[in-house]
Protein backbone atom coordinates (compact mmCIF):
# COMPACT_ATOMS: atom_id res chain seq x y z
CA UNK A 1 0.00 0.00 0.00
CA UNK A 2 1.28 3.40 -0.74
CA UNK A 3 0.29 6.50 1.65
CA UNK A 4 1.14 10.23 1.57
CA UNK A 5 2.15 12.90 3.14
CA UNK A 6 -0.20 16.15 4.27
CA UNK A 7 0.00 19.37 5.70
CA UNK A 8 -2.96 21.61 6.56
CA UNK A 9 -3.34 25.31 6.76
CA UNK A 10 -6.61 26.90 8.16
CA UNK A 11 -8.63 29.61 8.74
CA UNK A 12 -8.43 33.82 8.08
CA UNK A 13 -7.28 35.48 11.36
CA UNK A 14 -5.70 35.33 14.48
CA UNK A 15 -7.98 33.17 15.88
CA UNK A 16 -7.28 30.45 12.83
CA UNK A 17 -5.52 27.58 13.11
CA UNK A 18 -3.96 24.74 10.86
CA UNK A 19 -2.73 21.46 11.04
CA UNK A 20 -0.59 18.72 9.29
CA UNK A 21 -0.86 15.63 8.34
CA UNK A 22 0.70 12.26 7.00
CA UNK A 23 0.04 8.80 6.19
CA UNK A 24 -3.21 7.34 4.91
CA UNK A 25 -2.94 3.74 2.68
CA UNK A 26 -4.75 3.38 -0.65
CA UNK A 27 -5.32 0.25 -2.60
CA UNK A 28 -2.26 -1.08 -4.92
CA UNK A 29 -2.44 0.63 -8.32
CA UNK A 30 -0.16 0.43 -11.93
CA UNK A 31 1.32 3.53 -13.54
CA UNK A 32 3.03 4.04 -16.59
CA UNK A 33 5.53 6.57 -15.40
CA UNK A 34 8.87 6.42 -13.91
CA UNK A 35 10.89 8.09 -11.42
CA UNK A 36 14.44 8.47 -9.86
CA UNK A 37 15.29 8.69 -6.56
CA UNK A 38 18.95 10.51 -6.58
CA UNK A 39 20.27 10.23 -2.95
CA UNK A 40 17.83 12.42 -0.89
CA UNK A 41 16.45 15.01 -4.12
CA UNK A 42 13.21 13.22 -5.69
CA UNK A 43 13.56 13.62 -9.45
CA UNK A 44 11.32 12.58 -12.37
CA UNK A 45 11.66 11.54 -15.85
CA UNK A 46 9.08 9.94 -18.69
CA UNK A 47 10.07 6.86 -20.67
CA UNK A 48 11.68 9.00 -23.36
CA UNK A 49 14.74 10.18 -20.66
CA UNK A 50 14.00 13.78 -20.92
CA UNK A 51 12.93 16.20 -18.01
CA UNK A 52 9.55 17.93 -20.23
CA UNK A 53 7.63 15.39 -22.05
CA UNK A 54 6.38 15.72 -25.77
CA UNK A 55 2.87 16.64 -26.07
CA UNK A 56 0.48 14.12 -25.29
CA UNK A 57 -2.86 13.08 -26.56
CA UNK A 58 -4.85 12.58 -23.04
CA UNK A 59 -7.05 9.38 -22.85
CA UNK A 60 -10.31 9.91 -20.69
CA UNK A 61 -9.59 7.15 -18.50
CA UNK A 62 -6.51 8.81 -17.53
CA UNK A 63 -8.38 12.33 -16.06
CA UNK A 64 -11.40 10.60 -14.58
CA UNK A 65 -11.82 9.01 -10.64
CA UNK A 66 -12.84 5.89 -12.47
CA UNK A 67 -12.98 2.60 -9.88
CA UNK A 68 -11.64 0.42 -13.48
CA UNK A 69 -8.63 2.42 -13.40
CA UNK A 70 -4.73 0.99 -11.23
CA UNK A 71 -2.50 3.45 -10.22
CA UNK A 72 1.00 2.35 -8.64
CA UNK A 73 2.81 5.89 -8.01
CA UNK A 74 6.56 6.25 -8.26
CA UNK A 75 7.88 7.57 -6.57
CA UNK A 76 5.17 6.39 -4.13
CA UNK A 77 2.51 9.50 -2.42
CA UNK A 78 4.64 9.29 1.26
CA UNK A 79 7.67 10.32 -0.13
CA UNK A 80 6.38 12.63 -3.26
CA UNK A 81 3.31 14.26 -2.37
CA UNK A 82 2.79 17.04 0.05
CA UNK A 83 -0.60 17.62 1.55
CA UNK A 84 -2.37 21.11 2.54
CA UNK A 85 -5.69 20.99 4.00
CA UNK A 86 -6.95 24.81 3.60
CA UNK A 87 -9.47 25.10 7.06
CA UNK A 88 -11.45 27.55 5.54
CA UNK A 89 -12.16 31.24 6.77
CA UNK A 90 -14.12 32.66 9.40
CA UNK A 91 -16.99 30.21 8.79
CA UNK A 92 -19.89 33.38 8.61
CA UNK A 93 -22.32 31.12 6.46
CA UNK A 94 -22.19 28.55 9.00
CA UNK A 95 -22.67 30.86 11.96
CA UNK A 96 -23.80 29.74 14.78
CA UNK A 97 -21.90 26.55 14.78
CA UNK A 98 -18.78 28.67 13.74
CA UNK A 99 -19.05 30.61 17.24
CA UNK A 100 -16.90 28.65 19.21
CA UNK A 101 -14.63 26.60 16.92
CA UNK A 102 -13.07 26.81 13.66
CA UNK A 103 -14.97 25.50 10.36
CA UNK A 104 -12.87 22.36 10.33
CA UNK A 105 -13.19 21.32 14.03
CA UNK A 106 -17.56 21.71 13.72
CA UNK A 107 -19.14 18.33 14.24
CA UNK A 108 -20.15 15.65 11.30
CA UNK A 109 -22.42 12.67 11.25
CA UNK A 110 -22.13 11.87 15.20
CA UNK A 111 -19.11 10.73 15.44
CA UNK A 112 -16.75 12.92 12.91
CA UNK A 113 -15.61 16.72 12.78
CA UNK A 114 -15.49 18.45 9.07
CA UNK A 115 -11.83 17.79 8.88
CA UNK A 116 -11.98 14.47 9.24
CA UNK A 117 -12.77 13.97 5.67
CA UNK A 118 -9.64 15.17 3.62
CA UNK A 119 -7.51 14.03 6.57
CA UNK A 120 -8.44 10.57 6.18
CA UNK A 121 -6.37 10.29 3.20
CA UNK A 122 -3.34 10.67 5.67
CA UNK A 123 -3.89 8.03 8.17
CA UNK A 124 -2.12 9.77 11.01
CA UNK A 125 0.52 6.67 11.50
CA UNK A 126 -0.78 4.62 8.87
CA UNK A 127 -0.47 0.74 8.83
CA UNK A 128 3.18 1.16 7.61
CA UNK A 129 4.18 4.27 8.15
CA UNK A 130 4.43 6.45 11.27
CA UNK A 131 2.77 10.09 10.30
CA UNK A 132 2.20 13.21 12.25
CA UNK A 133 0.30 16.19 12.30
CA UNK A 134 1.65 19.77 13.01
CA UNK A 135 -1.06 22.55 13.11
CA UNK A 136 0.15 26.13 11.50
CA UNK A 137 -1.57 28.85 12.52
CA UNK A 138 -2.22 32.28 11.11
CA UNK A 139 0.52 34.69 11.62
CA UNK A 140 1.85 37.91 11.50
CA UNK A 141 5.91 38.50 10.63
CA UNK A 142 8.16 41.24 9.92
CA UNK A 143 8.03 40.39 5.92
CA UNK A 144 3.82 40.07 5.93
CA UNK A 145 2.41 41.79 8.72
CA UNK A 146 -1.16 40.54 7.83
CA UNK A 147 -3.02 37.44 8.96
CA UNK A 148 -4.07 34.71 6.01
CA UNK A 149 -5.87 37.19 3.26
CA UNK A 150 -7.32 33.73 1.36
CA UNK A 151 -6.12 30.40 -0.01
CA UNK A 152 -3.47 31.22 -2.22
CA UNK A 153 -2.29 34.32 0.52
CA UNK A 154 -2.27 31.08 3.33
CA UNK A 155 -0.09 29.00 1.59
CA UNK A 156 2.53 31.78 0.20
CA UNK A 157 2.91 32.59 3.88
CA UNK A 158 3.73 28.65 4.27
CA UNK A 159 6.41 28.42 1.69
CA UNK A 160 9.10 28.41 3.74
CA UNK A 161 8.03 25.55 5.39
CA UNK A 162 6.37 24.11 2.69
CA UNK A 163 10.11 23.70 0.30
CA UNK A 164 11.69 22.09 2.76
CA UNK A 165 10.10 18.71 1.96
CA UNK A 166 11.42 16.93 -0.81
CA UNK A 167 8.65 16.71 -2.96
CA UNK A 168 7.46 16.70 -6.61
CA UNK A 169 3.97 18.09 -6.01
CA UNK A 170 1.41 19.59 -3.50
CA UNK A 171 -1.98 18.22 -3.35
CA UNK A 172 -4.14 22.03 -1.53
CA UNK A 173 -7.79 20.09 -0.18
CA UNK A 174 -10.33 21.73 0.87
CA UNK A 175 -11.52 21.52 5.34
CA UNK A 176 -15.04 21.83 4.44
CA UNK A 177 -16.37 19.70 1.77
CA UNK A 178 -17.76 16.56 2.14
CA UNK A 179 -16.64 13.55 -0.48
CA UNK A 180 -14.46 10.72 -1.02
CA UNK A 181 -11.29 10.73 -3.38
CA UNK A 182 -8.92 8.41 -4.69
CA UNK A 183 -6.23 10.94 -4.34
CA UNK A 184 -3.44 8.42 -5.73
CA UNK A 185 -5.30 8.43 -9.34
CA UNK A 186 -5.64 12.60 -8.90
CA UNK A 187 -2.15 12.37 -8.96
CA UNK A 188 -1.39 9.86 -11.25
CA UNK A 189 -3.34 11.98 -13.57
CA UNK A 190 -1.10 15.17 -13.33
CA UNK A 191 1.87 13.21 -13.92
CA UNK A 192 0.69 11.22 -17.12
CA UNK A 193 -0.97 14.29 -18.50
CA UNK A 194 2.51 16.52 -17.66
CA UNK A 195 0.42 18.92 -16.15
CA UNK A 196 1.53 22.02 -14.28
CA UNK A 197 -2.06 22.17 -12.62
CA UNK A 198 -4.15 19.76 -12.12
CA UNK A 199 -7.94 20.95 -10.53
CA UNK A 200 -10.40 18.72 -9.70
CA UNK A 201 -13.27 19.31 -11.87
CA UNK A 202 -16.95 17.83 -10.98
CA UNK A 203 -19.46 17.65 -13.87
CA UNK A 204 -23.06 19.67 -13.53
CA UNK A 205 -26.11 19.90 -15.00
CA UNK A 206 -27.09 23.39 -16.50
CA UNK A 207 -29.35 24.07 -13.10
CA UNK A 208 -26.56 24.31 -10.32
CA UNK A 209 -23.79 25.12 -12.58
CA UNK A 210 -24.92 29.32 -11.87
CA UNK A 211 -24.04 28.65 -8.25
CA UNK A 212 -20.36 27.41 -9.58
CA UNK A 213 -17.05 28.74 -11.29
CA UNK A 214 -17.51 27.05 -14.12
CA UNK A 215 -13.92 25.68 -16.44
CA UNK A 216 -14.00 25.42 -19.81
CA UNK A 217 -11.48 22.70 -21.77
CA UNK A 218 -10.30 21.47 -25.13
CA UNK A 219 -10.17 18.12 -26.57
CA UNK A 220 -7.18 16.79 -24.13
CA UNK A 221 -8.82 17.95 -20.95
CA UNK A 222 -6.35 20.88 -21.00
CA UNK A 223 -8.39 24.18 -19.08
CA UNK A 224 -8.21 27.19 -21.62
CA UNK A 225 -11.24 29.55 -19.84
CA UNK A 226 -12.98 30.19 -16.32
CA UNK A 227 -16.34 32.15 -15.50
CA UNK A 228 -17.58 32.84 -12.30
CA UNK A 229 -21.03 31.64 -11.56
CA UNK A 230 -22.24 32.94 -15.37
CA UNK A 231 -25.65 32.91 -16.24
CA UNK A 232 -27.68 33.45 -19.26
CA UNK A 233 -25.13 33.50 -22.43
CA UNK A 234 -21.87 33.13 -20.24
CA UNK A 235 -23.43 30.12 -19.13
CA UNK A 236 -24.08 28.36 -22.88
CA UNK A 237 -20.78 29.84 -23.62
CA UNK A 238 -19.48 27.35 -21.03
CA UNK A 239 -20.67 23.98 -22.30
CA UNK A 240 -17.98 21.70 -22.96
CA UNK A 241 -18.45 17.95 -23.83
CA UNK A 242 -17.53 15.91 -20.74
CA UNK A 243 -17.02 13.05 -22.21
CA UNK A 244 -13.45 14.05 -23.03
CA UNK A 245 -13.02 13.25 -19.23
CA UNK A 246 -14.79 10.36 -19.12
CA UNK A 247 -18.22 10.47 -19.11
CA UNK A 248 -20.77 8.23 -21.26
CA UNK A 249 -23.08 10.18 -23.57
CA UNK A 250 -25.99 10.26 -21.76
CA UNK A 251 -24.15 11.35 -18.81
CA UNK A 252 -22.41 13.92 -21.01
CA UNK A 253 -25.52 15.64 -21.97
CA UNK A 254 -27.18 15.88 -18.93
CA UNK A 255 -24.03 17.30 -17.36
CA UNK A 256 -22.32 19.81 -20.06
CA UNK A 257 -20.40 21.72 -17.15
CA UNK A 258 -17.77 21.11 -15.40
CA UNK A 259 -17.26 22.80 -11.79
CA UNK A 260 -14.40 23.60 -9.84
CA UNK A 261 -14.22 21.43 -6.53
CA UNK A 262 -11.18 23.98 -5.11
CA UNK A 263 -8.89 20.69 -5.06
CA UNK A 264 -5.63 20.77 -6.62
CA UNK A 265 -2.28 19.36 -7.48
CA UNK A 266 0.15 21.71 -8.10
CA UNK A 267 3.70 20.68 -9.28
CA UNK A 268 6.08 22.33 -6.46
CA UNK A 269 8.09 24.39 -8.48
CA UNK A 270 5.37 26.02 -10.43
CA UNK A 271 3.92 26.94 -6.54
CA UNK A 272 6.77 28.31 -5.77
CA UNK A 273 7.35 29.97 -9.04
CA UNK A 274 3.33 31.19 -9.51
CA UNK A 275 3.38 32.30 -5.58
CA UNK A 276 6.61 34.18 -5.05
CA UNK A 277 7.42 35.25 -8.39
CA UNK A 278 4.52 35.95 -10.82
CA UNK A 279 1.40 36.33 -8.46
CA UNK A 280 2.94 37.80 -5.78
CA UNK A 281 -0.17 39.49 -4.98
CA UNK A 282 -2.89 37.09 -5.21
CA UNK A 283 -4.90 35.86 -2.52
CA UNK A 284 -7.06 33.39 -3.88
CA UNK A 285 -5.69 30.30 -5.84
CA UNK A 286 -9.42 29.79 -7.54
CA UNK A 287 -9.87 33.22 -8.98
CA UNK A 288 -6.40 34.43 -9.15
CA UNK A 289 -3.76 31.77 -8.79
CA UNK A 290 -5.10 28.75 -11.43
CA UNK A 291 -6.58 31.47 -14.06
CA UNK A 292 -3.41 33.23 -14.12
CA UNK A 293 -1.82 30.15 -14.62
CA UNK A 294 -3.55 29.15 -17.99
CA UNK A 295 -3.17 32.60 -19.02
CA UNK A 296 0.84 32.57 -18.49
CA UNK A 297 0.19 29.37 -20.70
CA UNK A 298 1.00 26.36 -18.22
CA UNK A 299 -0.71 23.33 -18.64
CA UNK A 300 -3.55 23.02 -16.05
CA UNK A 301 -5.68 19.90 -16.65
CA UNK A 302 -8.53 18.96 -15.47
CA UNK A 303 -9.61 16.04 -13.36
CA UNK A 304 -13.02 14.67 -13.48
CA UNK A 305 -14.17 13.44 -10.39
CA UNK A 306 -17.64 12.10 -10.84
CA UNK A 307 -19.01 11.00 -6.99
CA UNK A 308 -20.84 12.49 -4.49
CA UNK A 309 -19.71 15.92 -3.19
CA UNK A 310 -21.01 18.83 -1.49
CA UNK A 311 -19.43 21.94 -0.09
CA UNK A 312 -21.03 22.11 3.48
CA UNK A 313 -20.29 25.46 3.98
CA UNK A 314 -24.16 26.84 4.69
CA UNK A 315 -26.29 26.28 7.42
CA UNK A 316 -28.84 24.16 4.92
CA UNK A 317 -26.46 22.05 2.93
CA UNK A 318 -24.71 21.11 6.46
CA UNK A 319 -27.84 19.78 7.84
CA UNK A 320 -28.85 18.34 4.39
CA UNK A 321 -25.49 16.45 4.54
CA UNK A 322 -25.90 15.40 8.07
CA UNK A 323 -28.99 13.77 7.56
CA UNK A 324 -28.34 12.35 3.99
CA UNK A 325 -26.44 9.84 6.08
CA UNK A 326 -29.80 8.29 7.25
CA UNK A 327 -31.09 8.22 3.65
CA UNK A 328 -32.05 4.44 2.56
CA UNK A 329 -31.16 2.04 1.38
CA UNK A 330 -27.80 3.99 0.44
CA UNK A 331 -27.04 6.89 1.91
CA UNK A 332 -25.50 9.98 0.44
CA UNK A 333 -22.45 9.40 1.58
CA UNK A 334 -21.06 6.09 3.69
CA UNK A 335 -18.66 6.15 6.89
CA UNK A 336 -19.01 2.28 6.08
CA UNK A 337 -16.58 1.65 3.49
CA UNK A 338 -14.14 -0.79 4.32
CA UNK A 339 -11.86 0.03 1.32
CA UNK A 340 -11.63 4.04 2.61
CA UNK A 341 -12.37 4.30 5.80
CA UNK A 342 -12.72 7.85 7.71
CA UNK A 343 -10.80 8.42 10.62
CA UNK A 344 -11.40 10.26 13.55
CA UNK A 345 -10.13 10.77 17.39
CA UNK A 346 -10.81 7.90 19.39
CA UNK A 347 -12.37 8.56 22.68
CA UNK A 348 -12.97 5.74 24.10
CA UNK A 349 -16.81 6.33 25.12
CA UNK A 350 -18.46 3.19 26.01
CA UNK A 351 -21.69 1.82 23.71
CA UNK A 352 -24.95 3.61 23.63
CA UNK A 353 -27.62 2.89 25.46
CA UNK A 354 -31.01 2.52 24.39
CA UNK A 355 -34.10 2.17 26.89
CA UNK A 356 -37.09 1.69 25.51
CA UNK A 357 -36.71 3.63 22.78
CA UNK A 358 -38.15 4.14 19.26
CA UNK A 359 -35.44 4.67 17.17
CA UNK A 360 -36.21 4.79 13.21
CA UNK A 361 -34.05 5.85 9.88
CA UNK A 362 -31.11 7.18 12.49
CA UNK A 363 -28.10 7.09 13.38
CA UNK A 364 -26.82 7.58 17.00
CA UNK A 365 -23.14 8.46 18.33
CA UNK A 366 -21.12 6.93 20.78
CA UNK A 367 -21.36 6.92 24.43
CA UNK A 368 -25.57 8.10 24.23
CA UNK A 369 -27.89 7.98 27.04
CA UNK A 370 -31.82 7.51 25.53
CA UNK A 371 -34.47 6.98 27.46
CA UNK A 372 -37.71 5.94 26.51
CA UNK A 373 -38.42 8.51 23.78
CA UNK A 374 -39.02 8.85 19.93
CA UNK A 375 -36.45 9.57 17.30
CA UNK A 376 -36.87 9.52 13.47
CA UNK A 377 -34.45 10.75 11.03
CA UNK A 378 -32.29 12.10 12.93
CA UNK A 379 -27.98 11.78 13.84
CA UNK A 380 -27.42 11.70 17.36
CA UNK A 381 -23.57 12.94 18.74
CA UNK A 382 -22.07 11.08 21.01
CA UNK A 383 -22.72 11.25 24.91
CA UNK A 384 -26.26 12.63 24.58
CA UNK A 385 -28.68 12.26 26.69
CA UNK A 386 -32.25 12.62 25.85
CA UNK A 387 -34.89 11.71 28.47
CA UNK A 388 -38.26 10.03 28.51
CA UNK A 389 -41.36 11.28 26.24
CA UNK A 390 -38.50 13.36 24.10
CA UNK A 391 -39.50 13.22 20.20
CA UNK A 392 -36.61 13.90 17.79
CA UNK A 393 -37.09 14.31 14.21
CA UNK A 394 -35.21 15.18 11.16
CA UNK A 395 -32.77 17.00 14.01
CA UNK A 396 -29.03 16.76 14.34
CA UNK A 397 -28.01 16.56 18.17
CA UNK A 398 -23.91 17.18 17.97
CA UNK A 399 -24.08 15.46 21.57
CA UNK A 400 -21.61 17.06 24.35
CA UNK A 401 -18.45 17.43 25.25
CA UNK A 402 -18.47 15.41 28.81
CA UNK A 403 -21.14 13.97 30.97
CA UNK A 404 -22.66 15.25 34.07
CA UNK A 405 -22.04 13.30 37.49
CA UNK A 406 -25.69 12.73 39.41
CA UNK A 407 -24.27 15.27 42.00
CA UNK A 408 -23.83 18.05 39.41
CA UNK A 409 -27.95 17.06 38.23
CA UNK A 410 -28.95 17.64 41.40
CA UNK A 411 -27.26 20.87 41.98
CA UNK A 412 -28.47 21.96 39.00
CA UNK A 413 -32.39 21.24 39.46
CA UNK A 414 -31.90 22.70 43.12
CA UNK A 415 -31.05 26.10 41.38
CA UNK A 416 -33.99 25.47 39.20
CA UNK A 417 -31.40 25.35 36.12
CA UNK A 418 -31.46 22.40 33.32
CA UNK A 419 -28.75 19.53 32.74
CA UNK A 420 -27.02 18.75 29.25
CA UNK A 421 -29.16 17.30 27.01
CA UNK A 422 -32.96 17.08 25.84
CA UNK A 423 -35.60 17.58 28.59
CA UNK A 424 -38.38 15.06 29.21
CA UNK A 425 -41.39 15.67 27.22
CA UNK A 426 -39.77 18.43 24.12
CA UNK A 427 -40.45 18.22 20.68
CA UNK A 428 -38.33 19.09 18.24
CA UNK A 429 -38.46 19.02 14.96
CA UNK A 430 -36.17 20.06 11.55
CA UNK A 431 -33.35 21.61 13.99
CA UNK A 432 -29.66 21.67 14.63
CA UNK A 433 -28.85 21.56 18.80
CA UNK A 434 -25.10 22.43 19.14
CA UNK A 435 -22.77 20.33 21.97
CA UNK A 436 -23.98 20.98 25.80
CA UNK A 437 -27.48 22.79 24.83
CA UNK A 438 -29.29 22.51 27.72
CA UNK A 439 -32.87 21.91 26.46
CA UNK A 440 -35.66 21.88 29.61
CA UNK A 441 -38.21 19.65 29.59
CA UNK A 442 -41.45 20.39 27.62
CA UNK A 443 -39.73 22.36 24.85
CA UNK A 444 -40.67 22.86 21.96
CA UNK A 445 -38.55 23.83 19.08
CA UNK A 446 -40.74 22.76 15.83
CA UNK A 447 -40.80 26.62 14.18
CA UNK A 448 -44.57 26.25 13.44
CA UNK A 449 -44.66 30.06 12.02
CA UNK A 450 -42.44 28.68 9.37
CA UNK A 451 -39.79 31.32 10.12
CA UNK A 452 -37.34 31.09 7.31
CA UNK A 453 -34.54 33.59 8.86
CA UNK A 454 -34.00 35.07 12.55
CA UNK A 455 -31.60 35.82 14.67
CA UNK A 456 -32.25 34.97 18.89
CA UNK A 457 -28.67 34.75 19.78
CA UNK A 458 -29.55 36.13 23.39
CA UNK A 459 -31.93 33.55 23.36
CA UNK A 460 -29.90 30.73 22.41
CA UNK A 461 -30.62 30.22 19.01
CA UNK A 462 -30.99 31.32 15.44
CA UNK A 463 -32.82 30.12 12.18
CA UNK A 464 -31.46 30.20 8.47
CA UNK A 465 -33.20 28.82 6.05
CA UNK A 466 -36.22 27.34 8.26
CA UNK A 467 -33.63 25.52 10.08
CA UNK A 468 -33.41 26.36 13.54
CA UNK A 469 -29.97 26.05 15.03
CA UNK A 470 -29.00 25.95 19.02
CA UNK A 471 -25.94 27.21 20.12
CA UNK A 472 -23.31 25.43 21.49
CA UNK A 473 -23.87 25.85 25.50
CA UNK A 474 -26.79 27.63 25.08
CA UNK A 475 -29.43 27.21 28.01
CA UNK A 476 -33.18 26.70 26.54
CA UNK A 477 -35.53 26.97 29.35
CA UNK A 478 -38.45 24.33 30.45
CA UNK A 479 -41.64 25.25 28.58
CA UNK A 480 -40.02 27.40 25.66
CA UNK A 481 -41.47 27.47 22.42
CA UNK A 482 -39.43 28.11 19.22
Amino acid sequence: MASFSAIGVSGVGPSSTSFKTRDLPFSPRSLSFSSTISGEKITSKASSGSHRRAPVIVSPKAVSDSRNGQTCLDPDASRSVLGIILGGGAGTRLYPLTKKRAKPAVPLGANYRLIDIPAYASNLGGYKNEGFVEVLAAQQSPENPNWFQGTADAVRQYLWLFEEHNVLEFLVLAGDHLYRMDYERFIQAHRETDADITVAALPMDEKRATAFGLMKIDEEGRIIEFAEKPKGEQLKAMKVDTTILGLDDERAKEMPYIASMGIYVVSKDVMLDLLRDKFPGANDFGSEVIPGATSLGLRVQAYLYDGYWEDIGTIEAFYNANLGITKKPVPDFSFYDRSSPIYTQPRYLPPSKMLDADVTDSVIGEGCVIKNCKIHHSVVGLRSCISEGAIIEDTLLMGADYYETDADRRFLMAKGSVAIGIGKNSHIKRAIIDKNARIGDNVKIINGDNVQEAARETDGYFIKSGIVTVIKDALIPTGTII
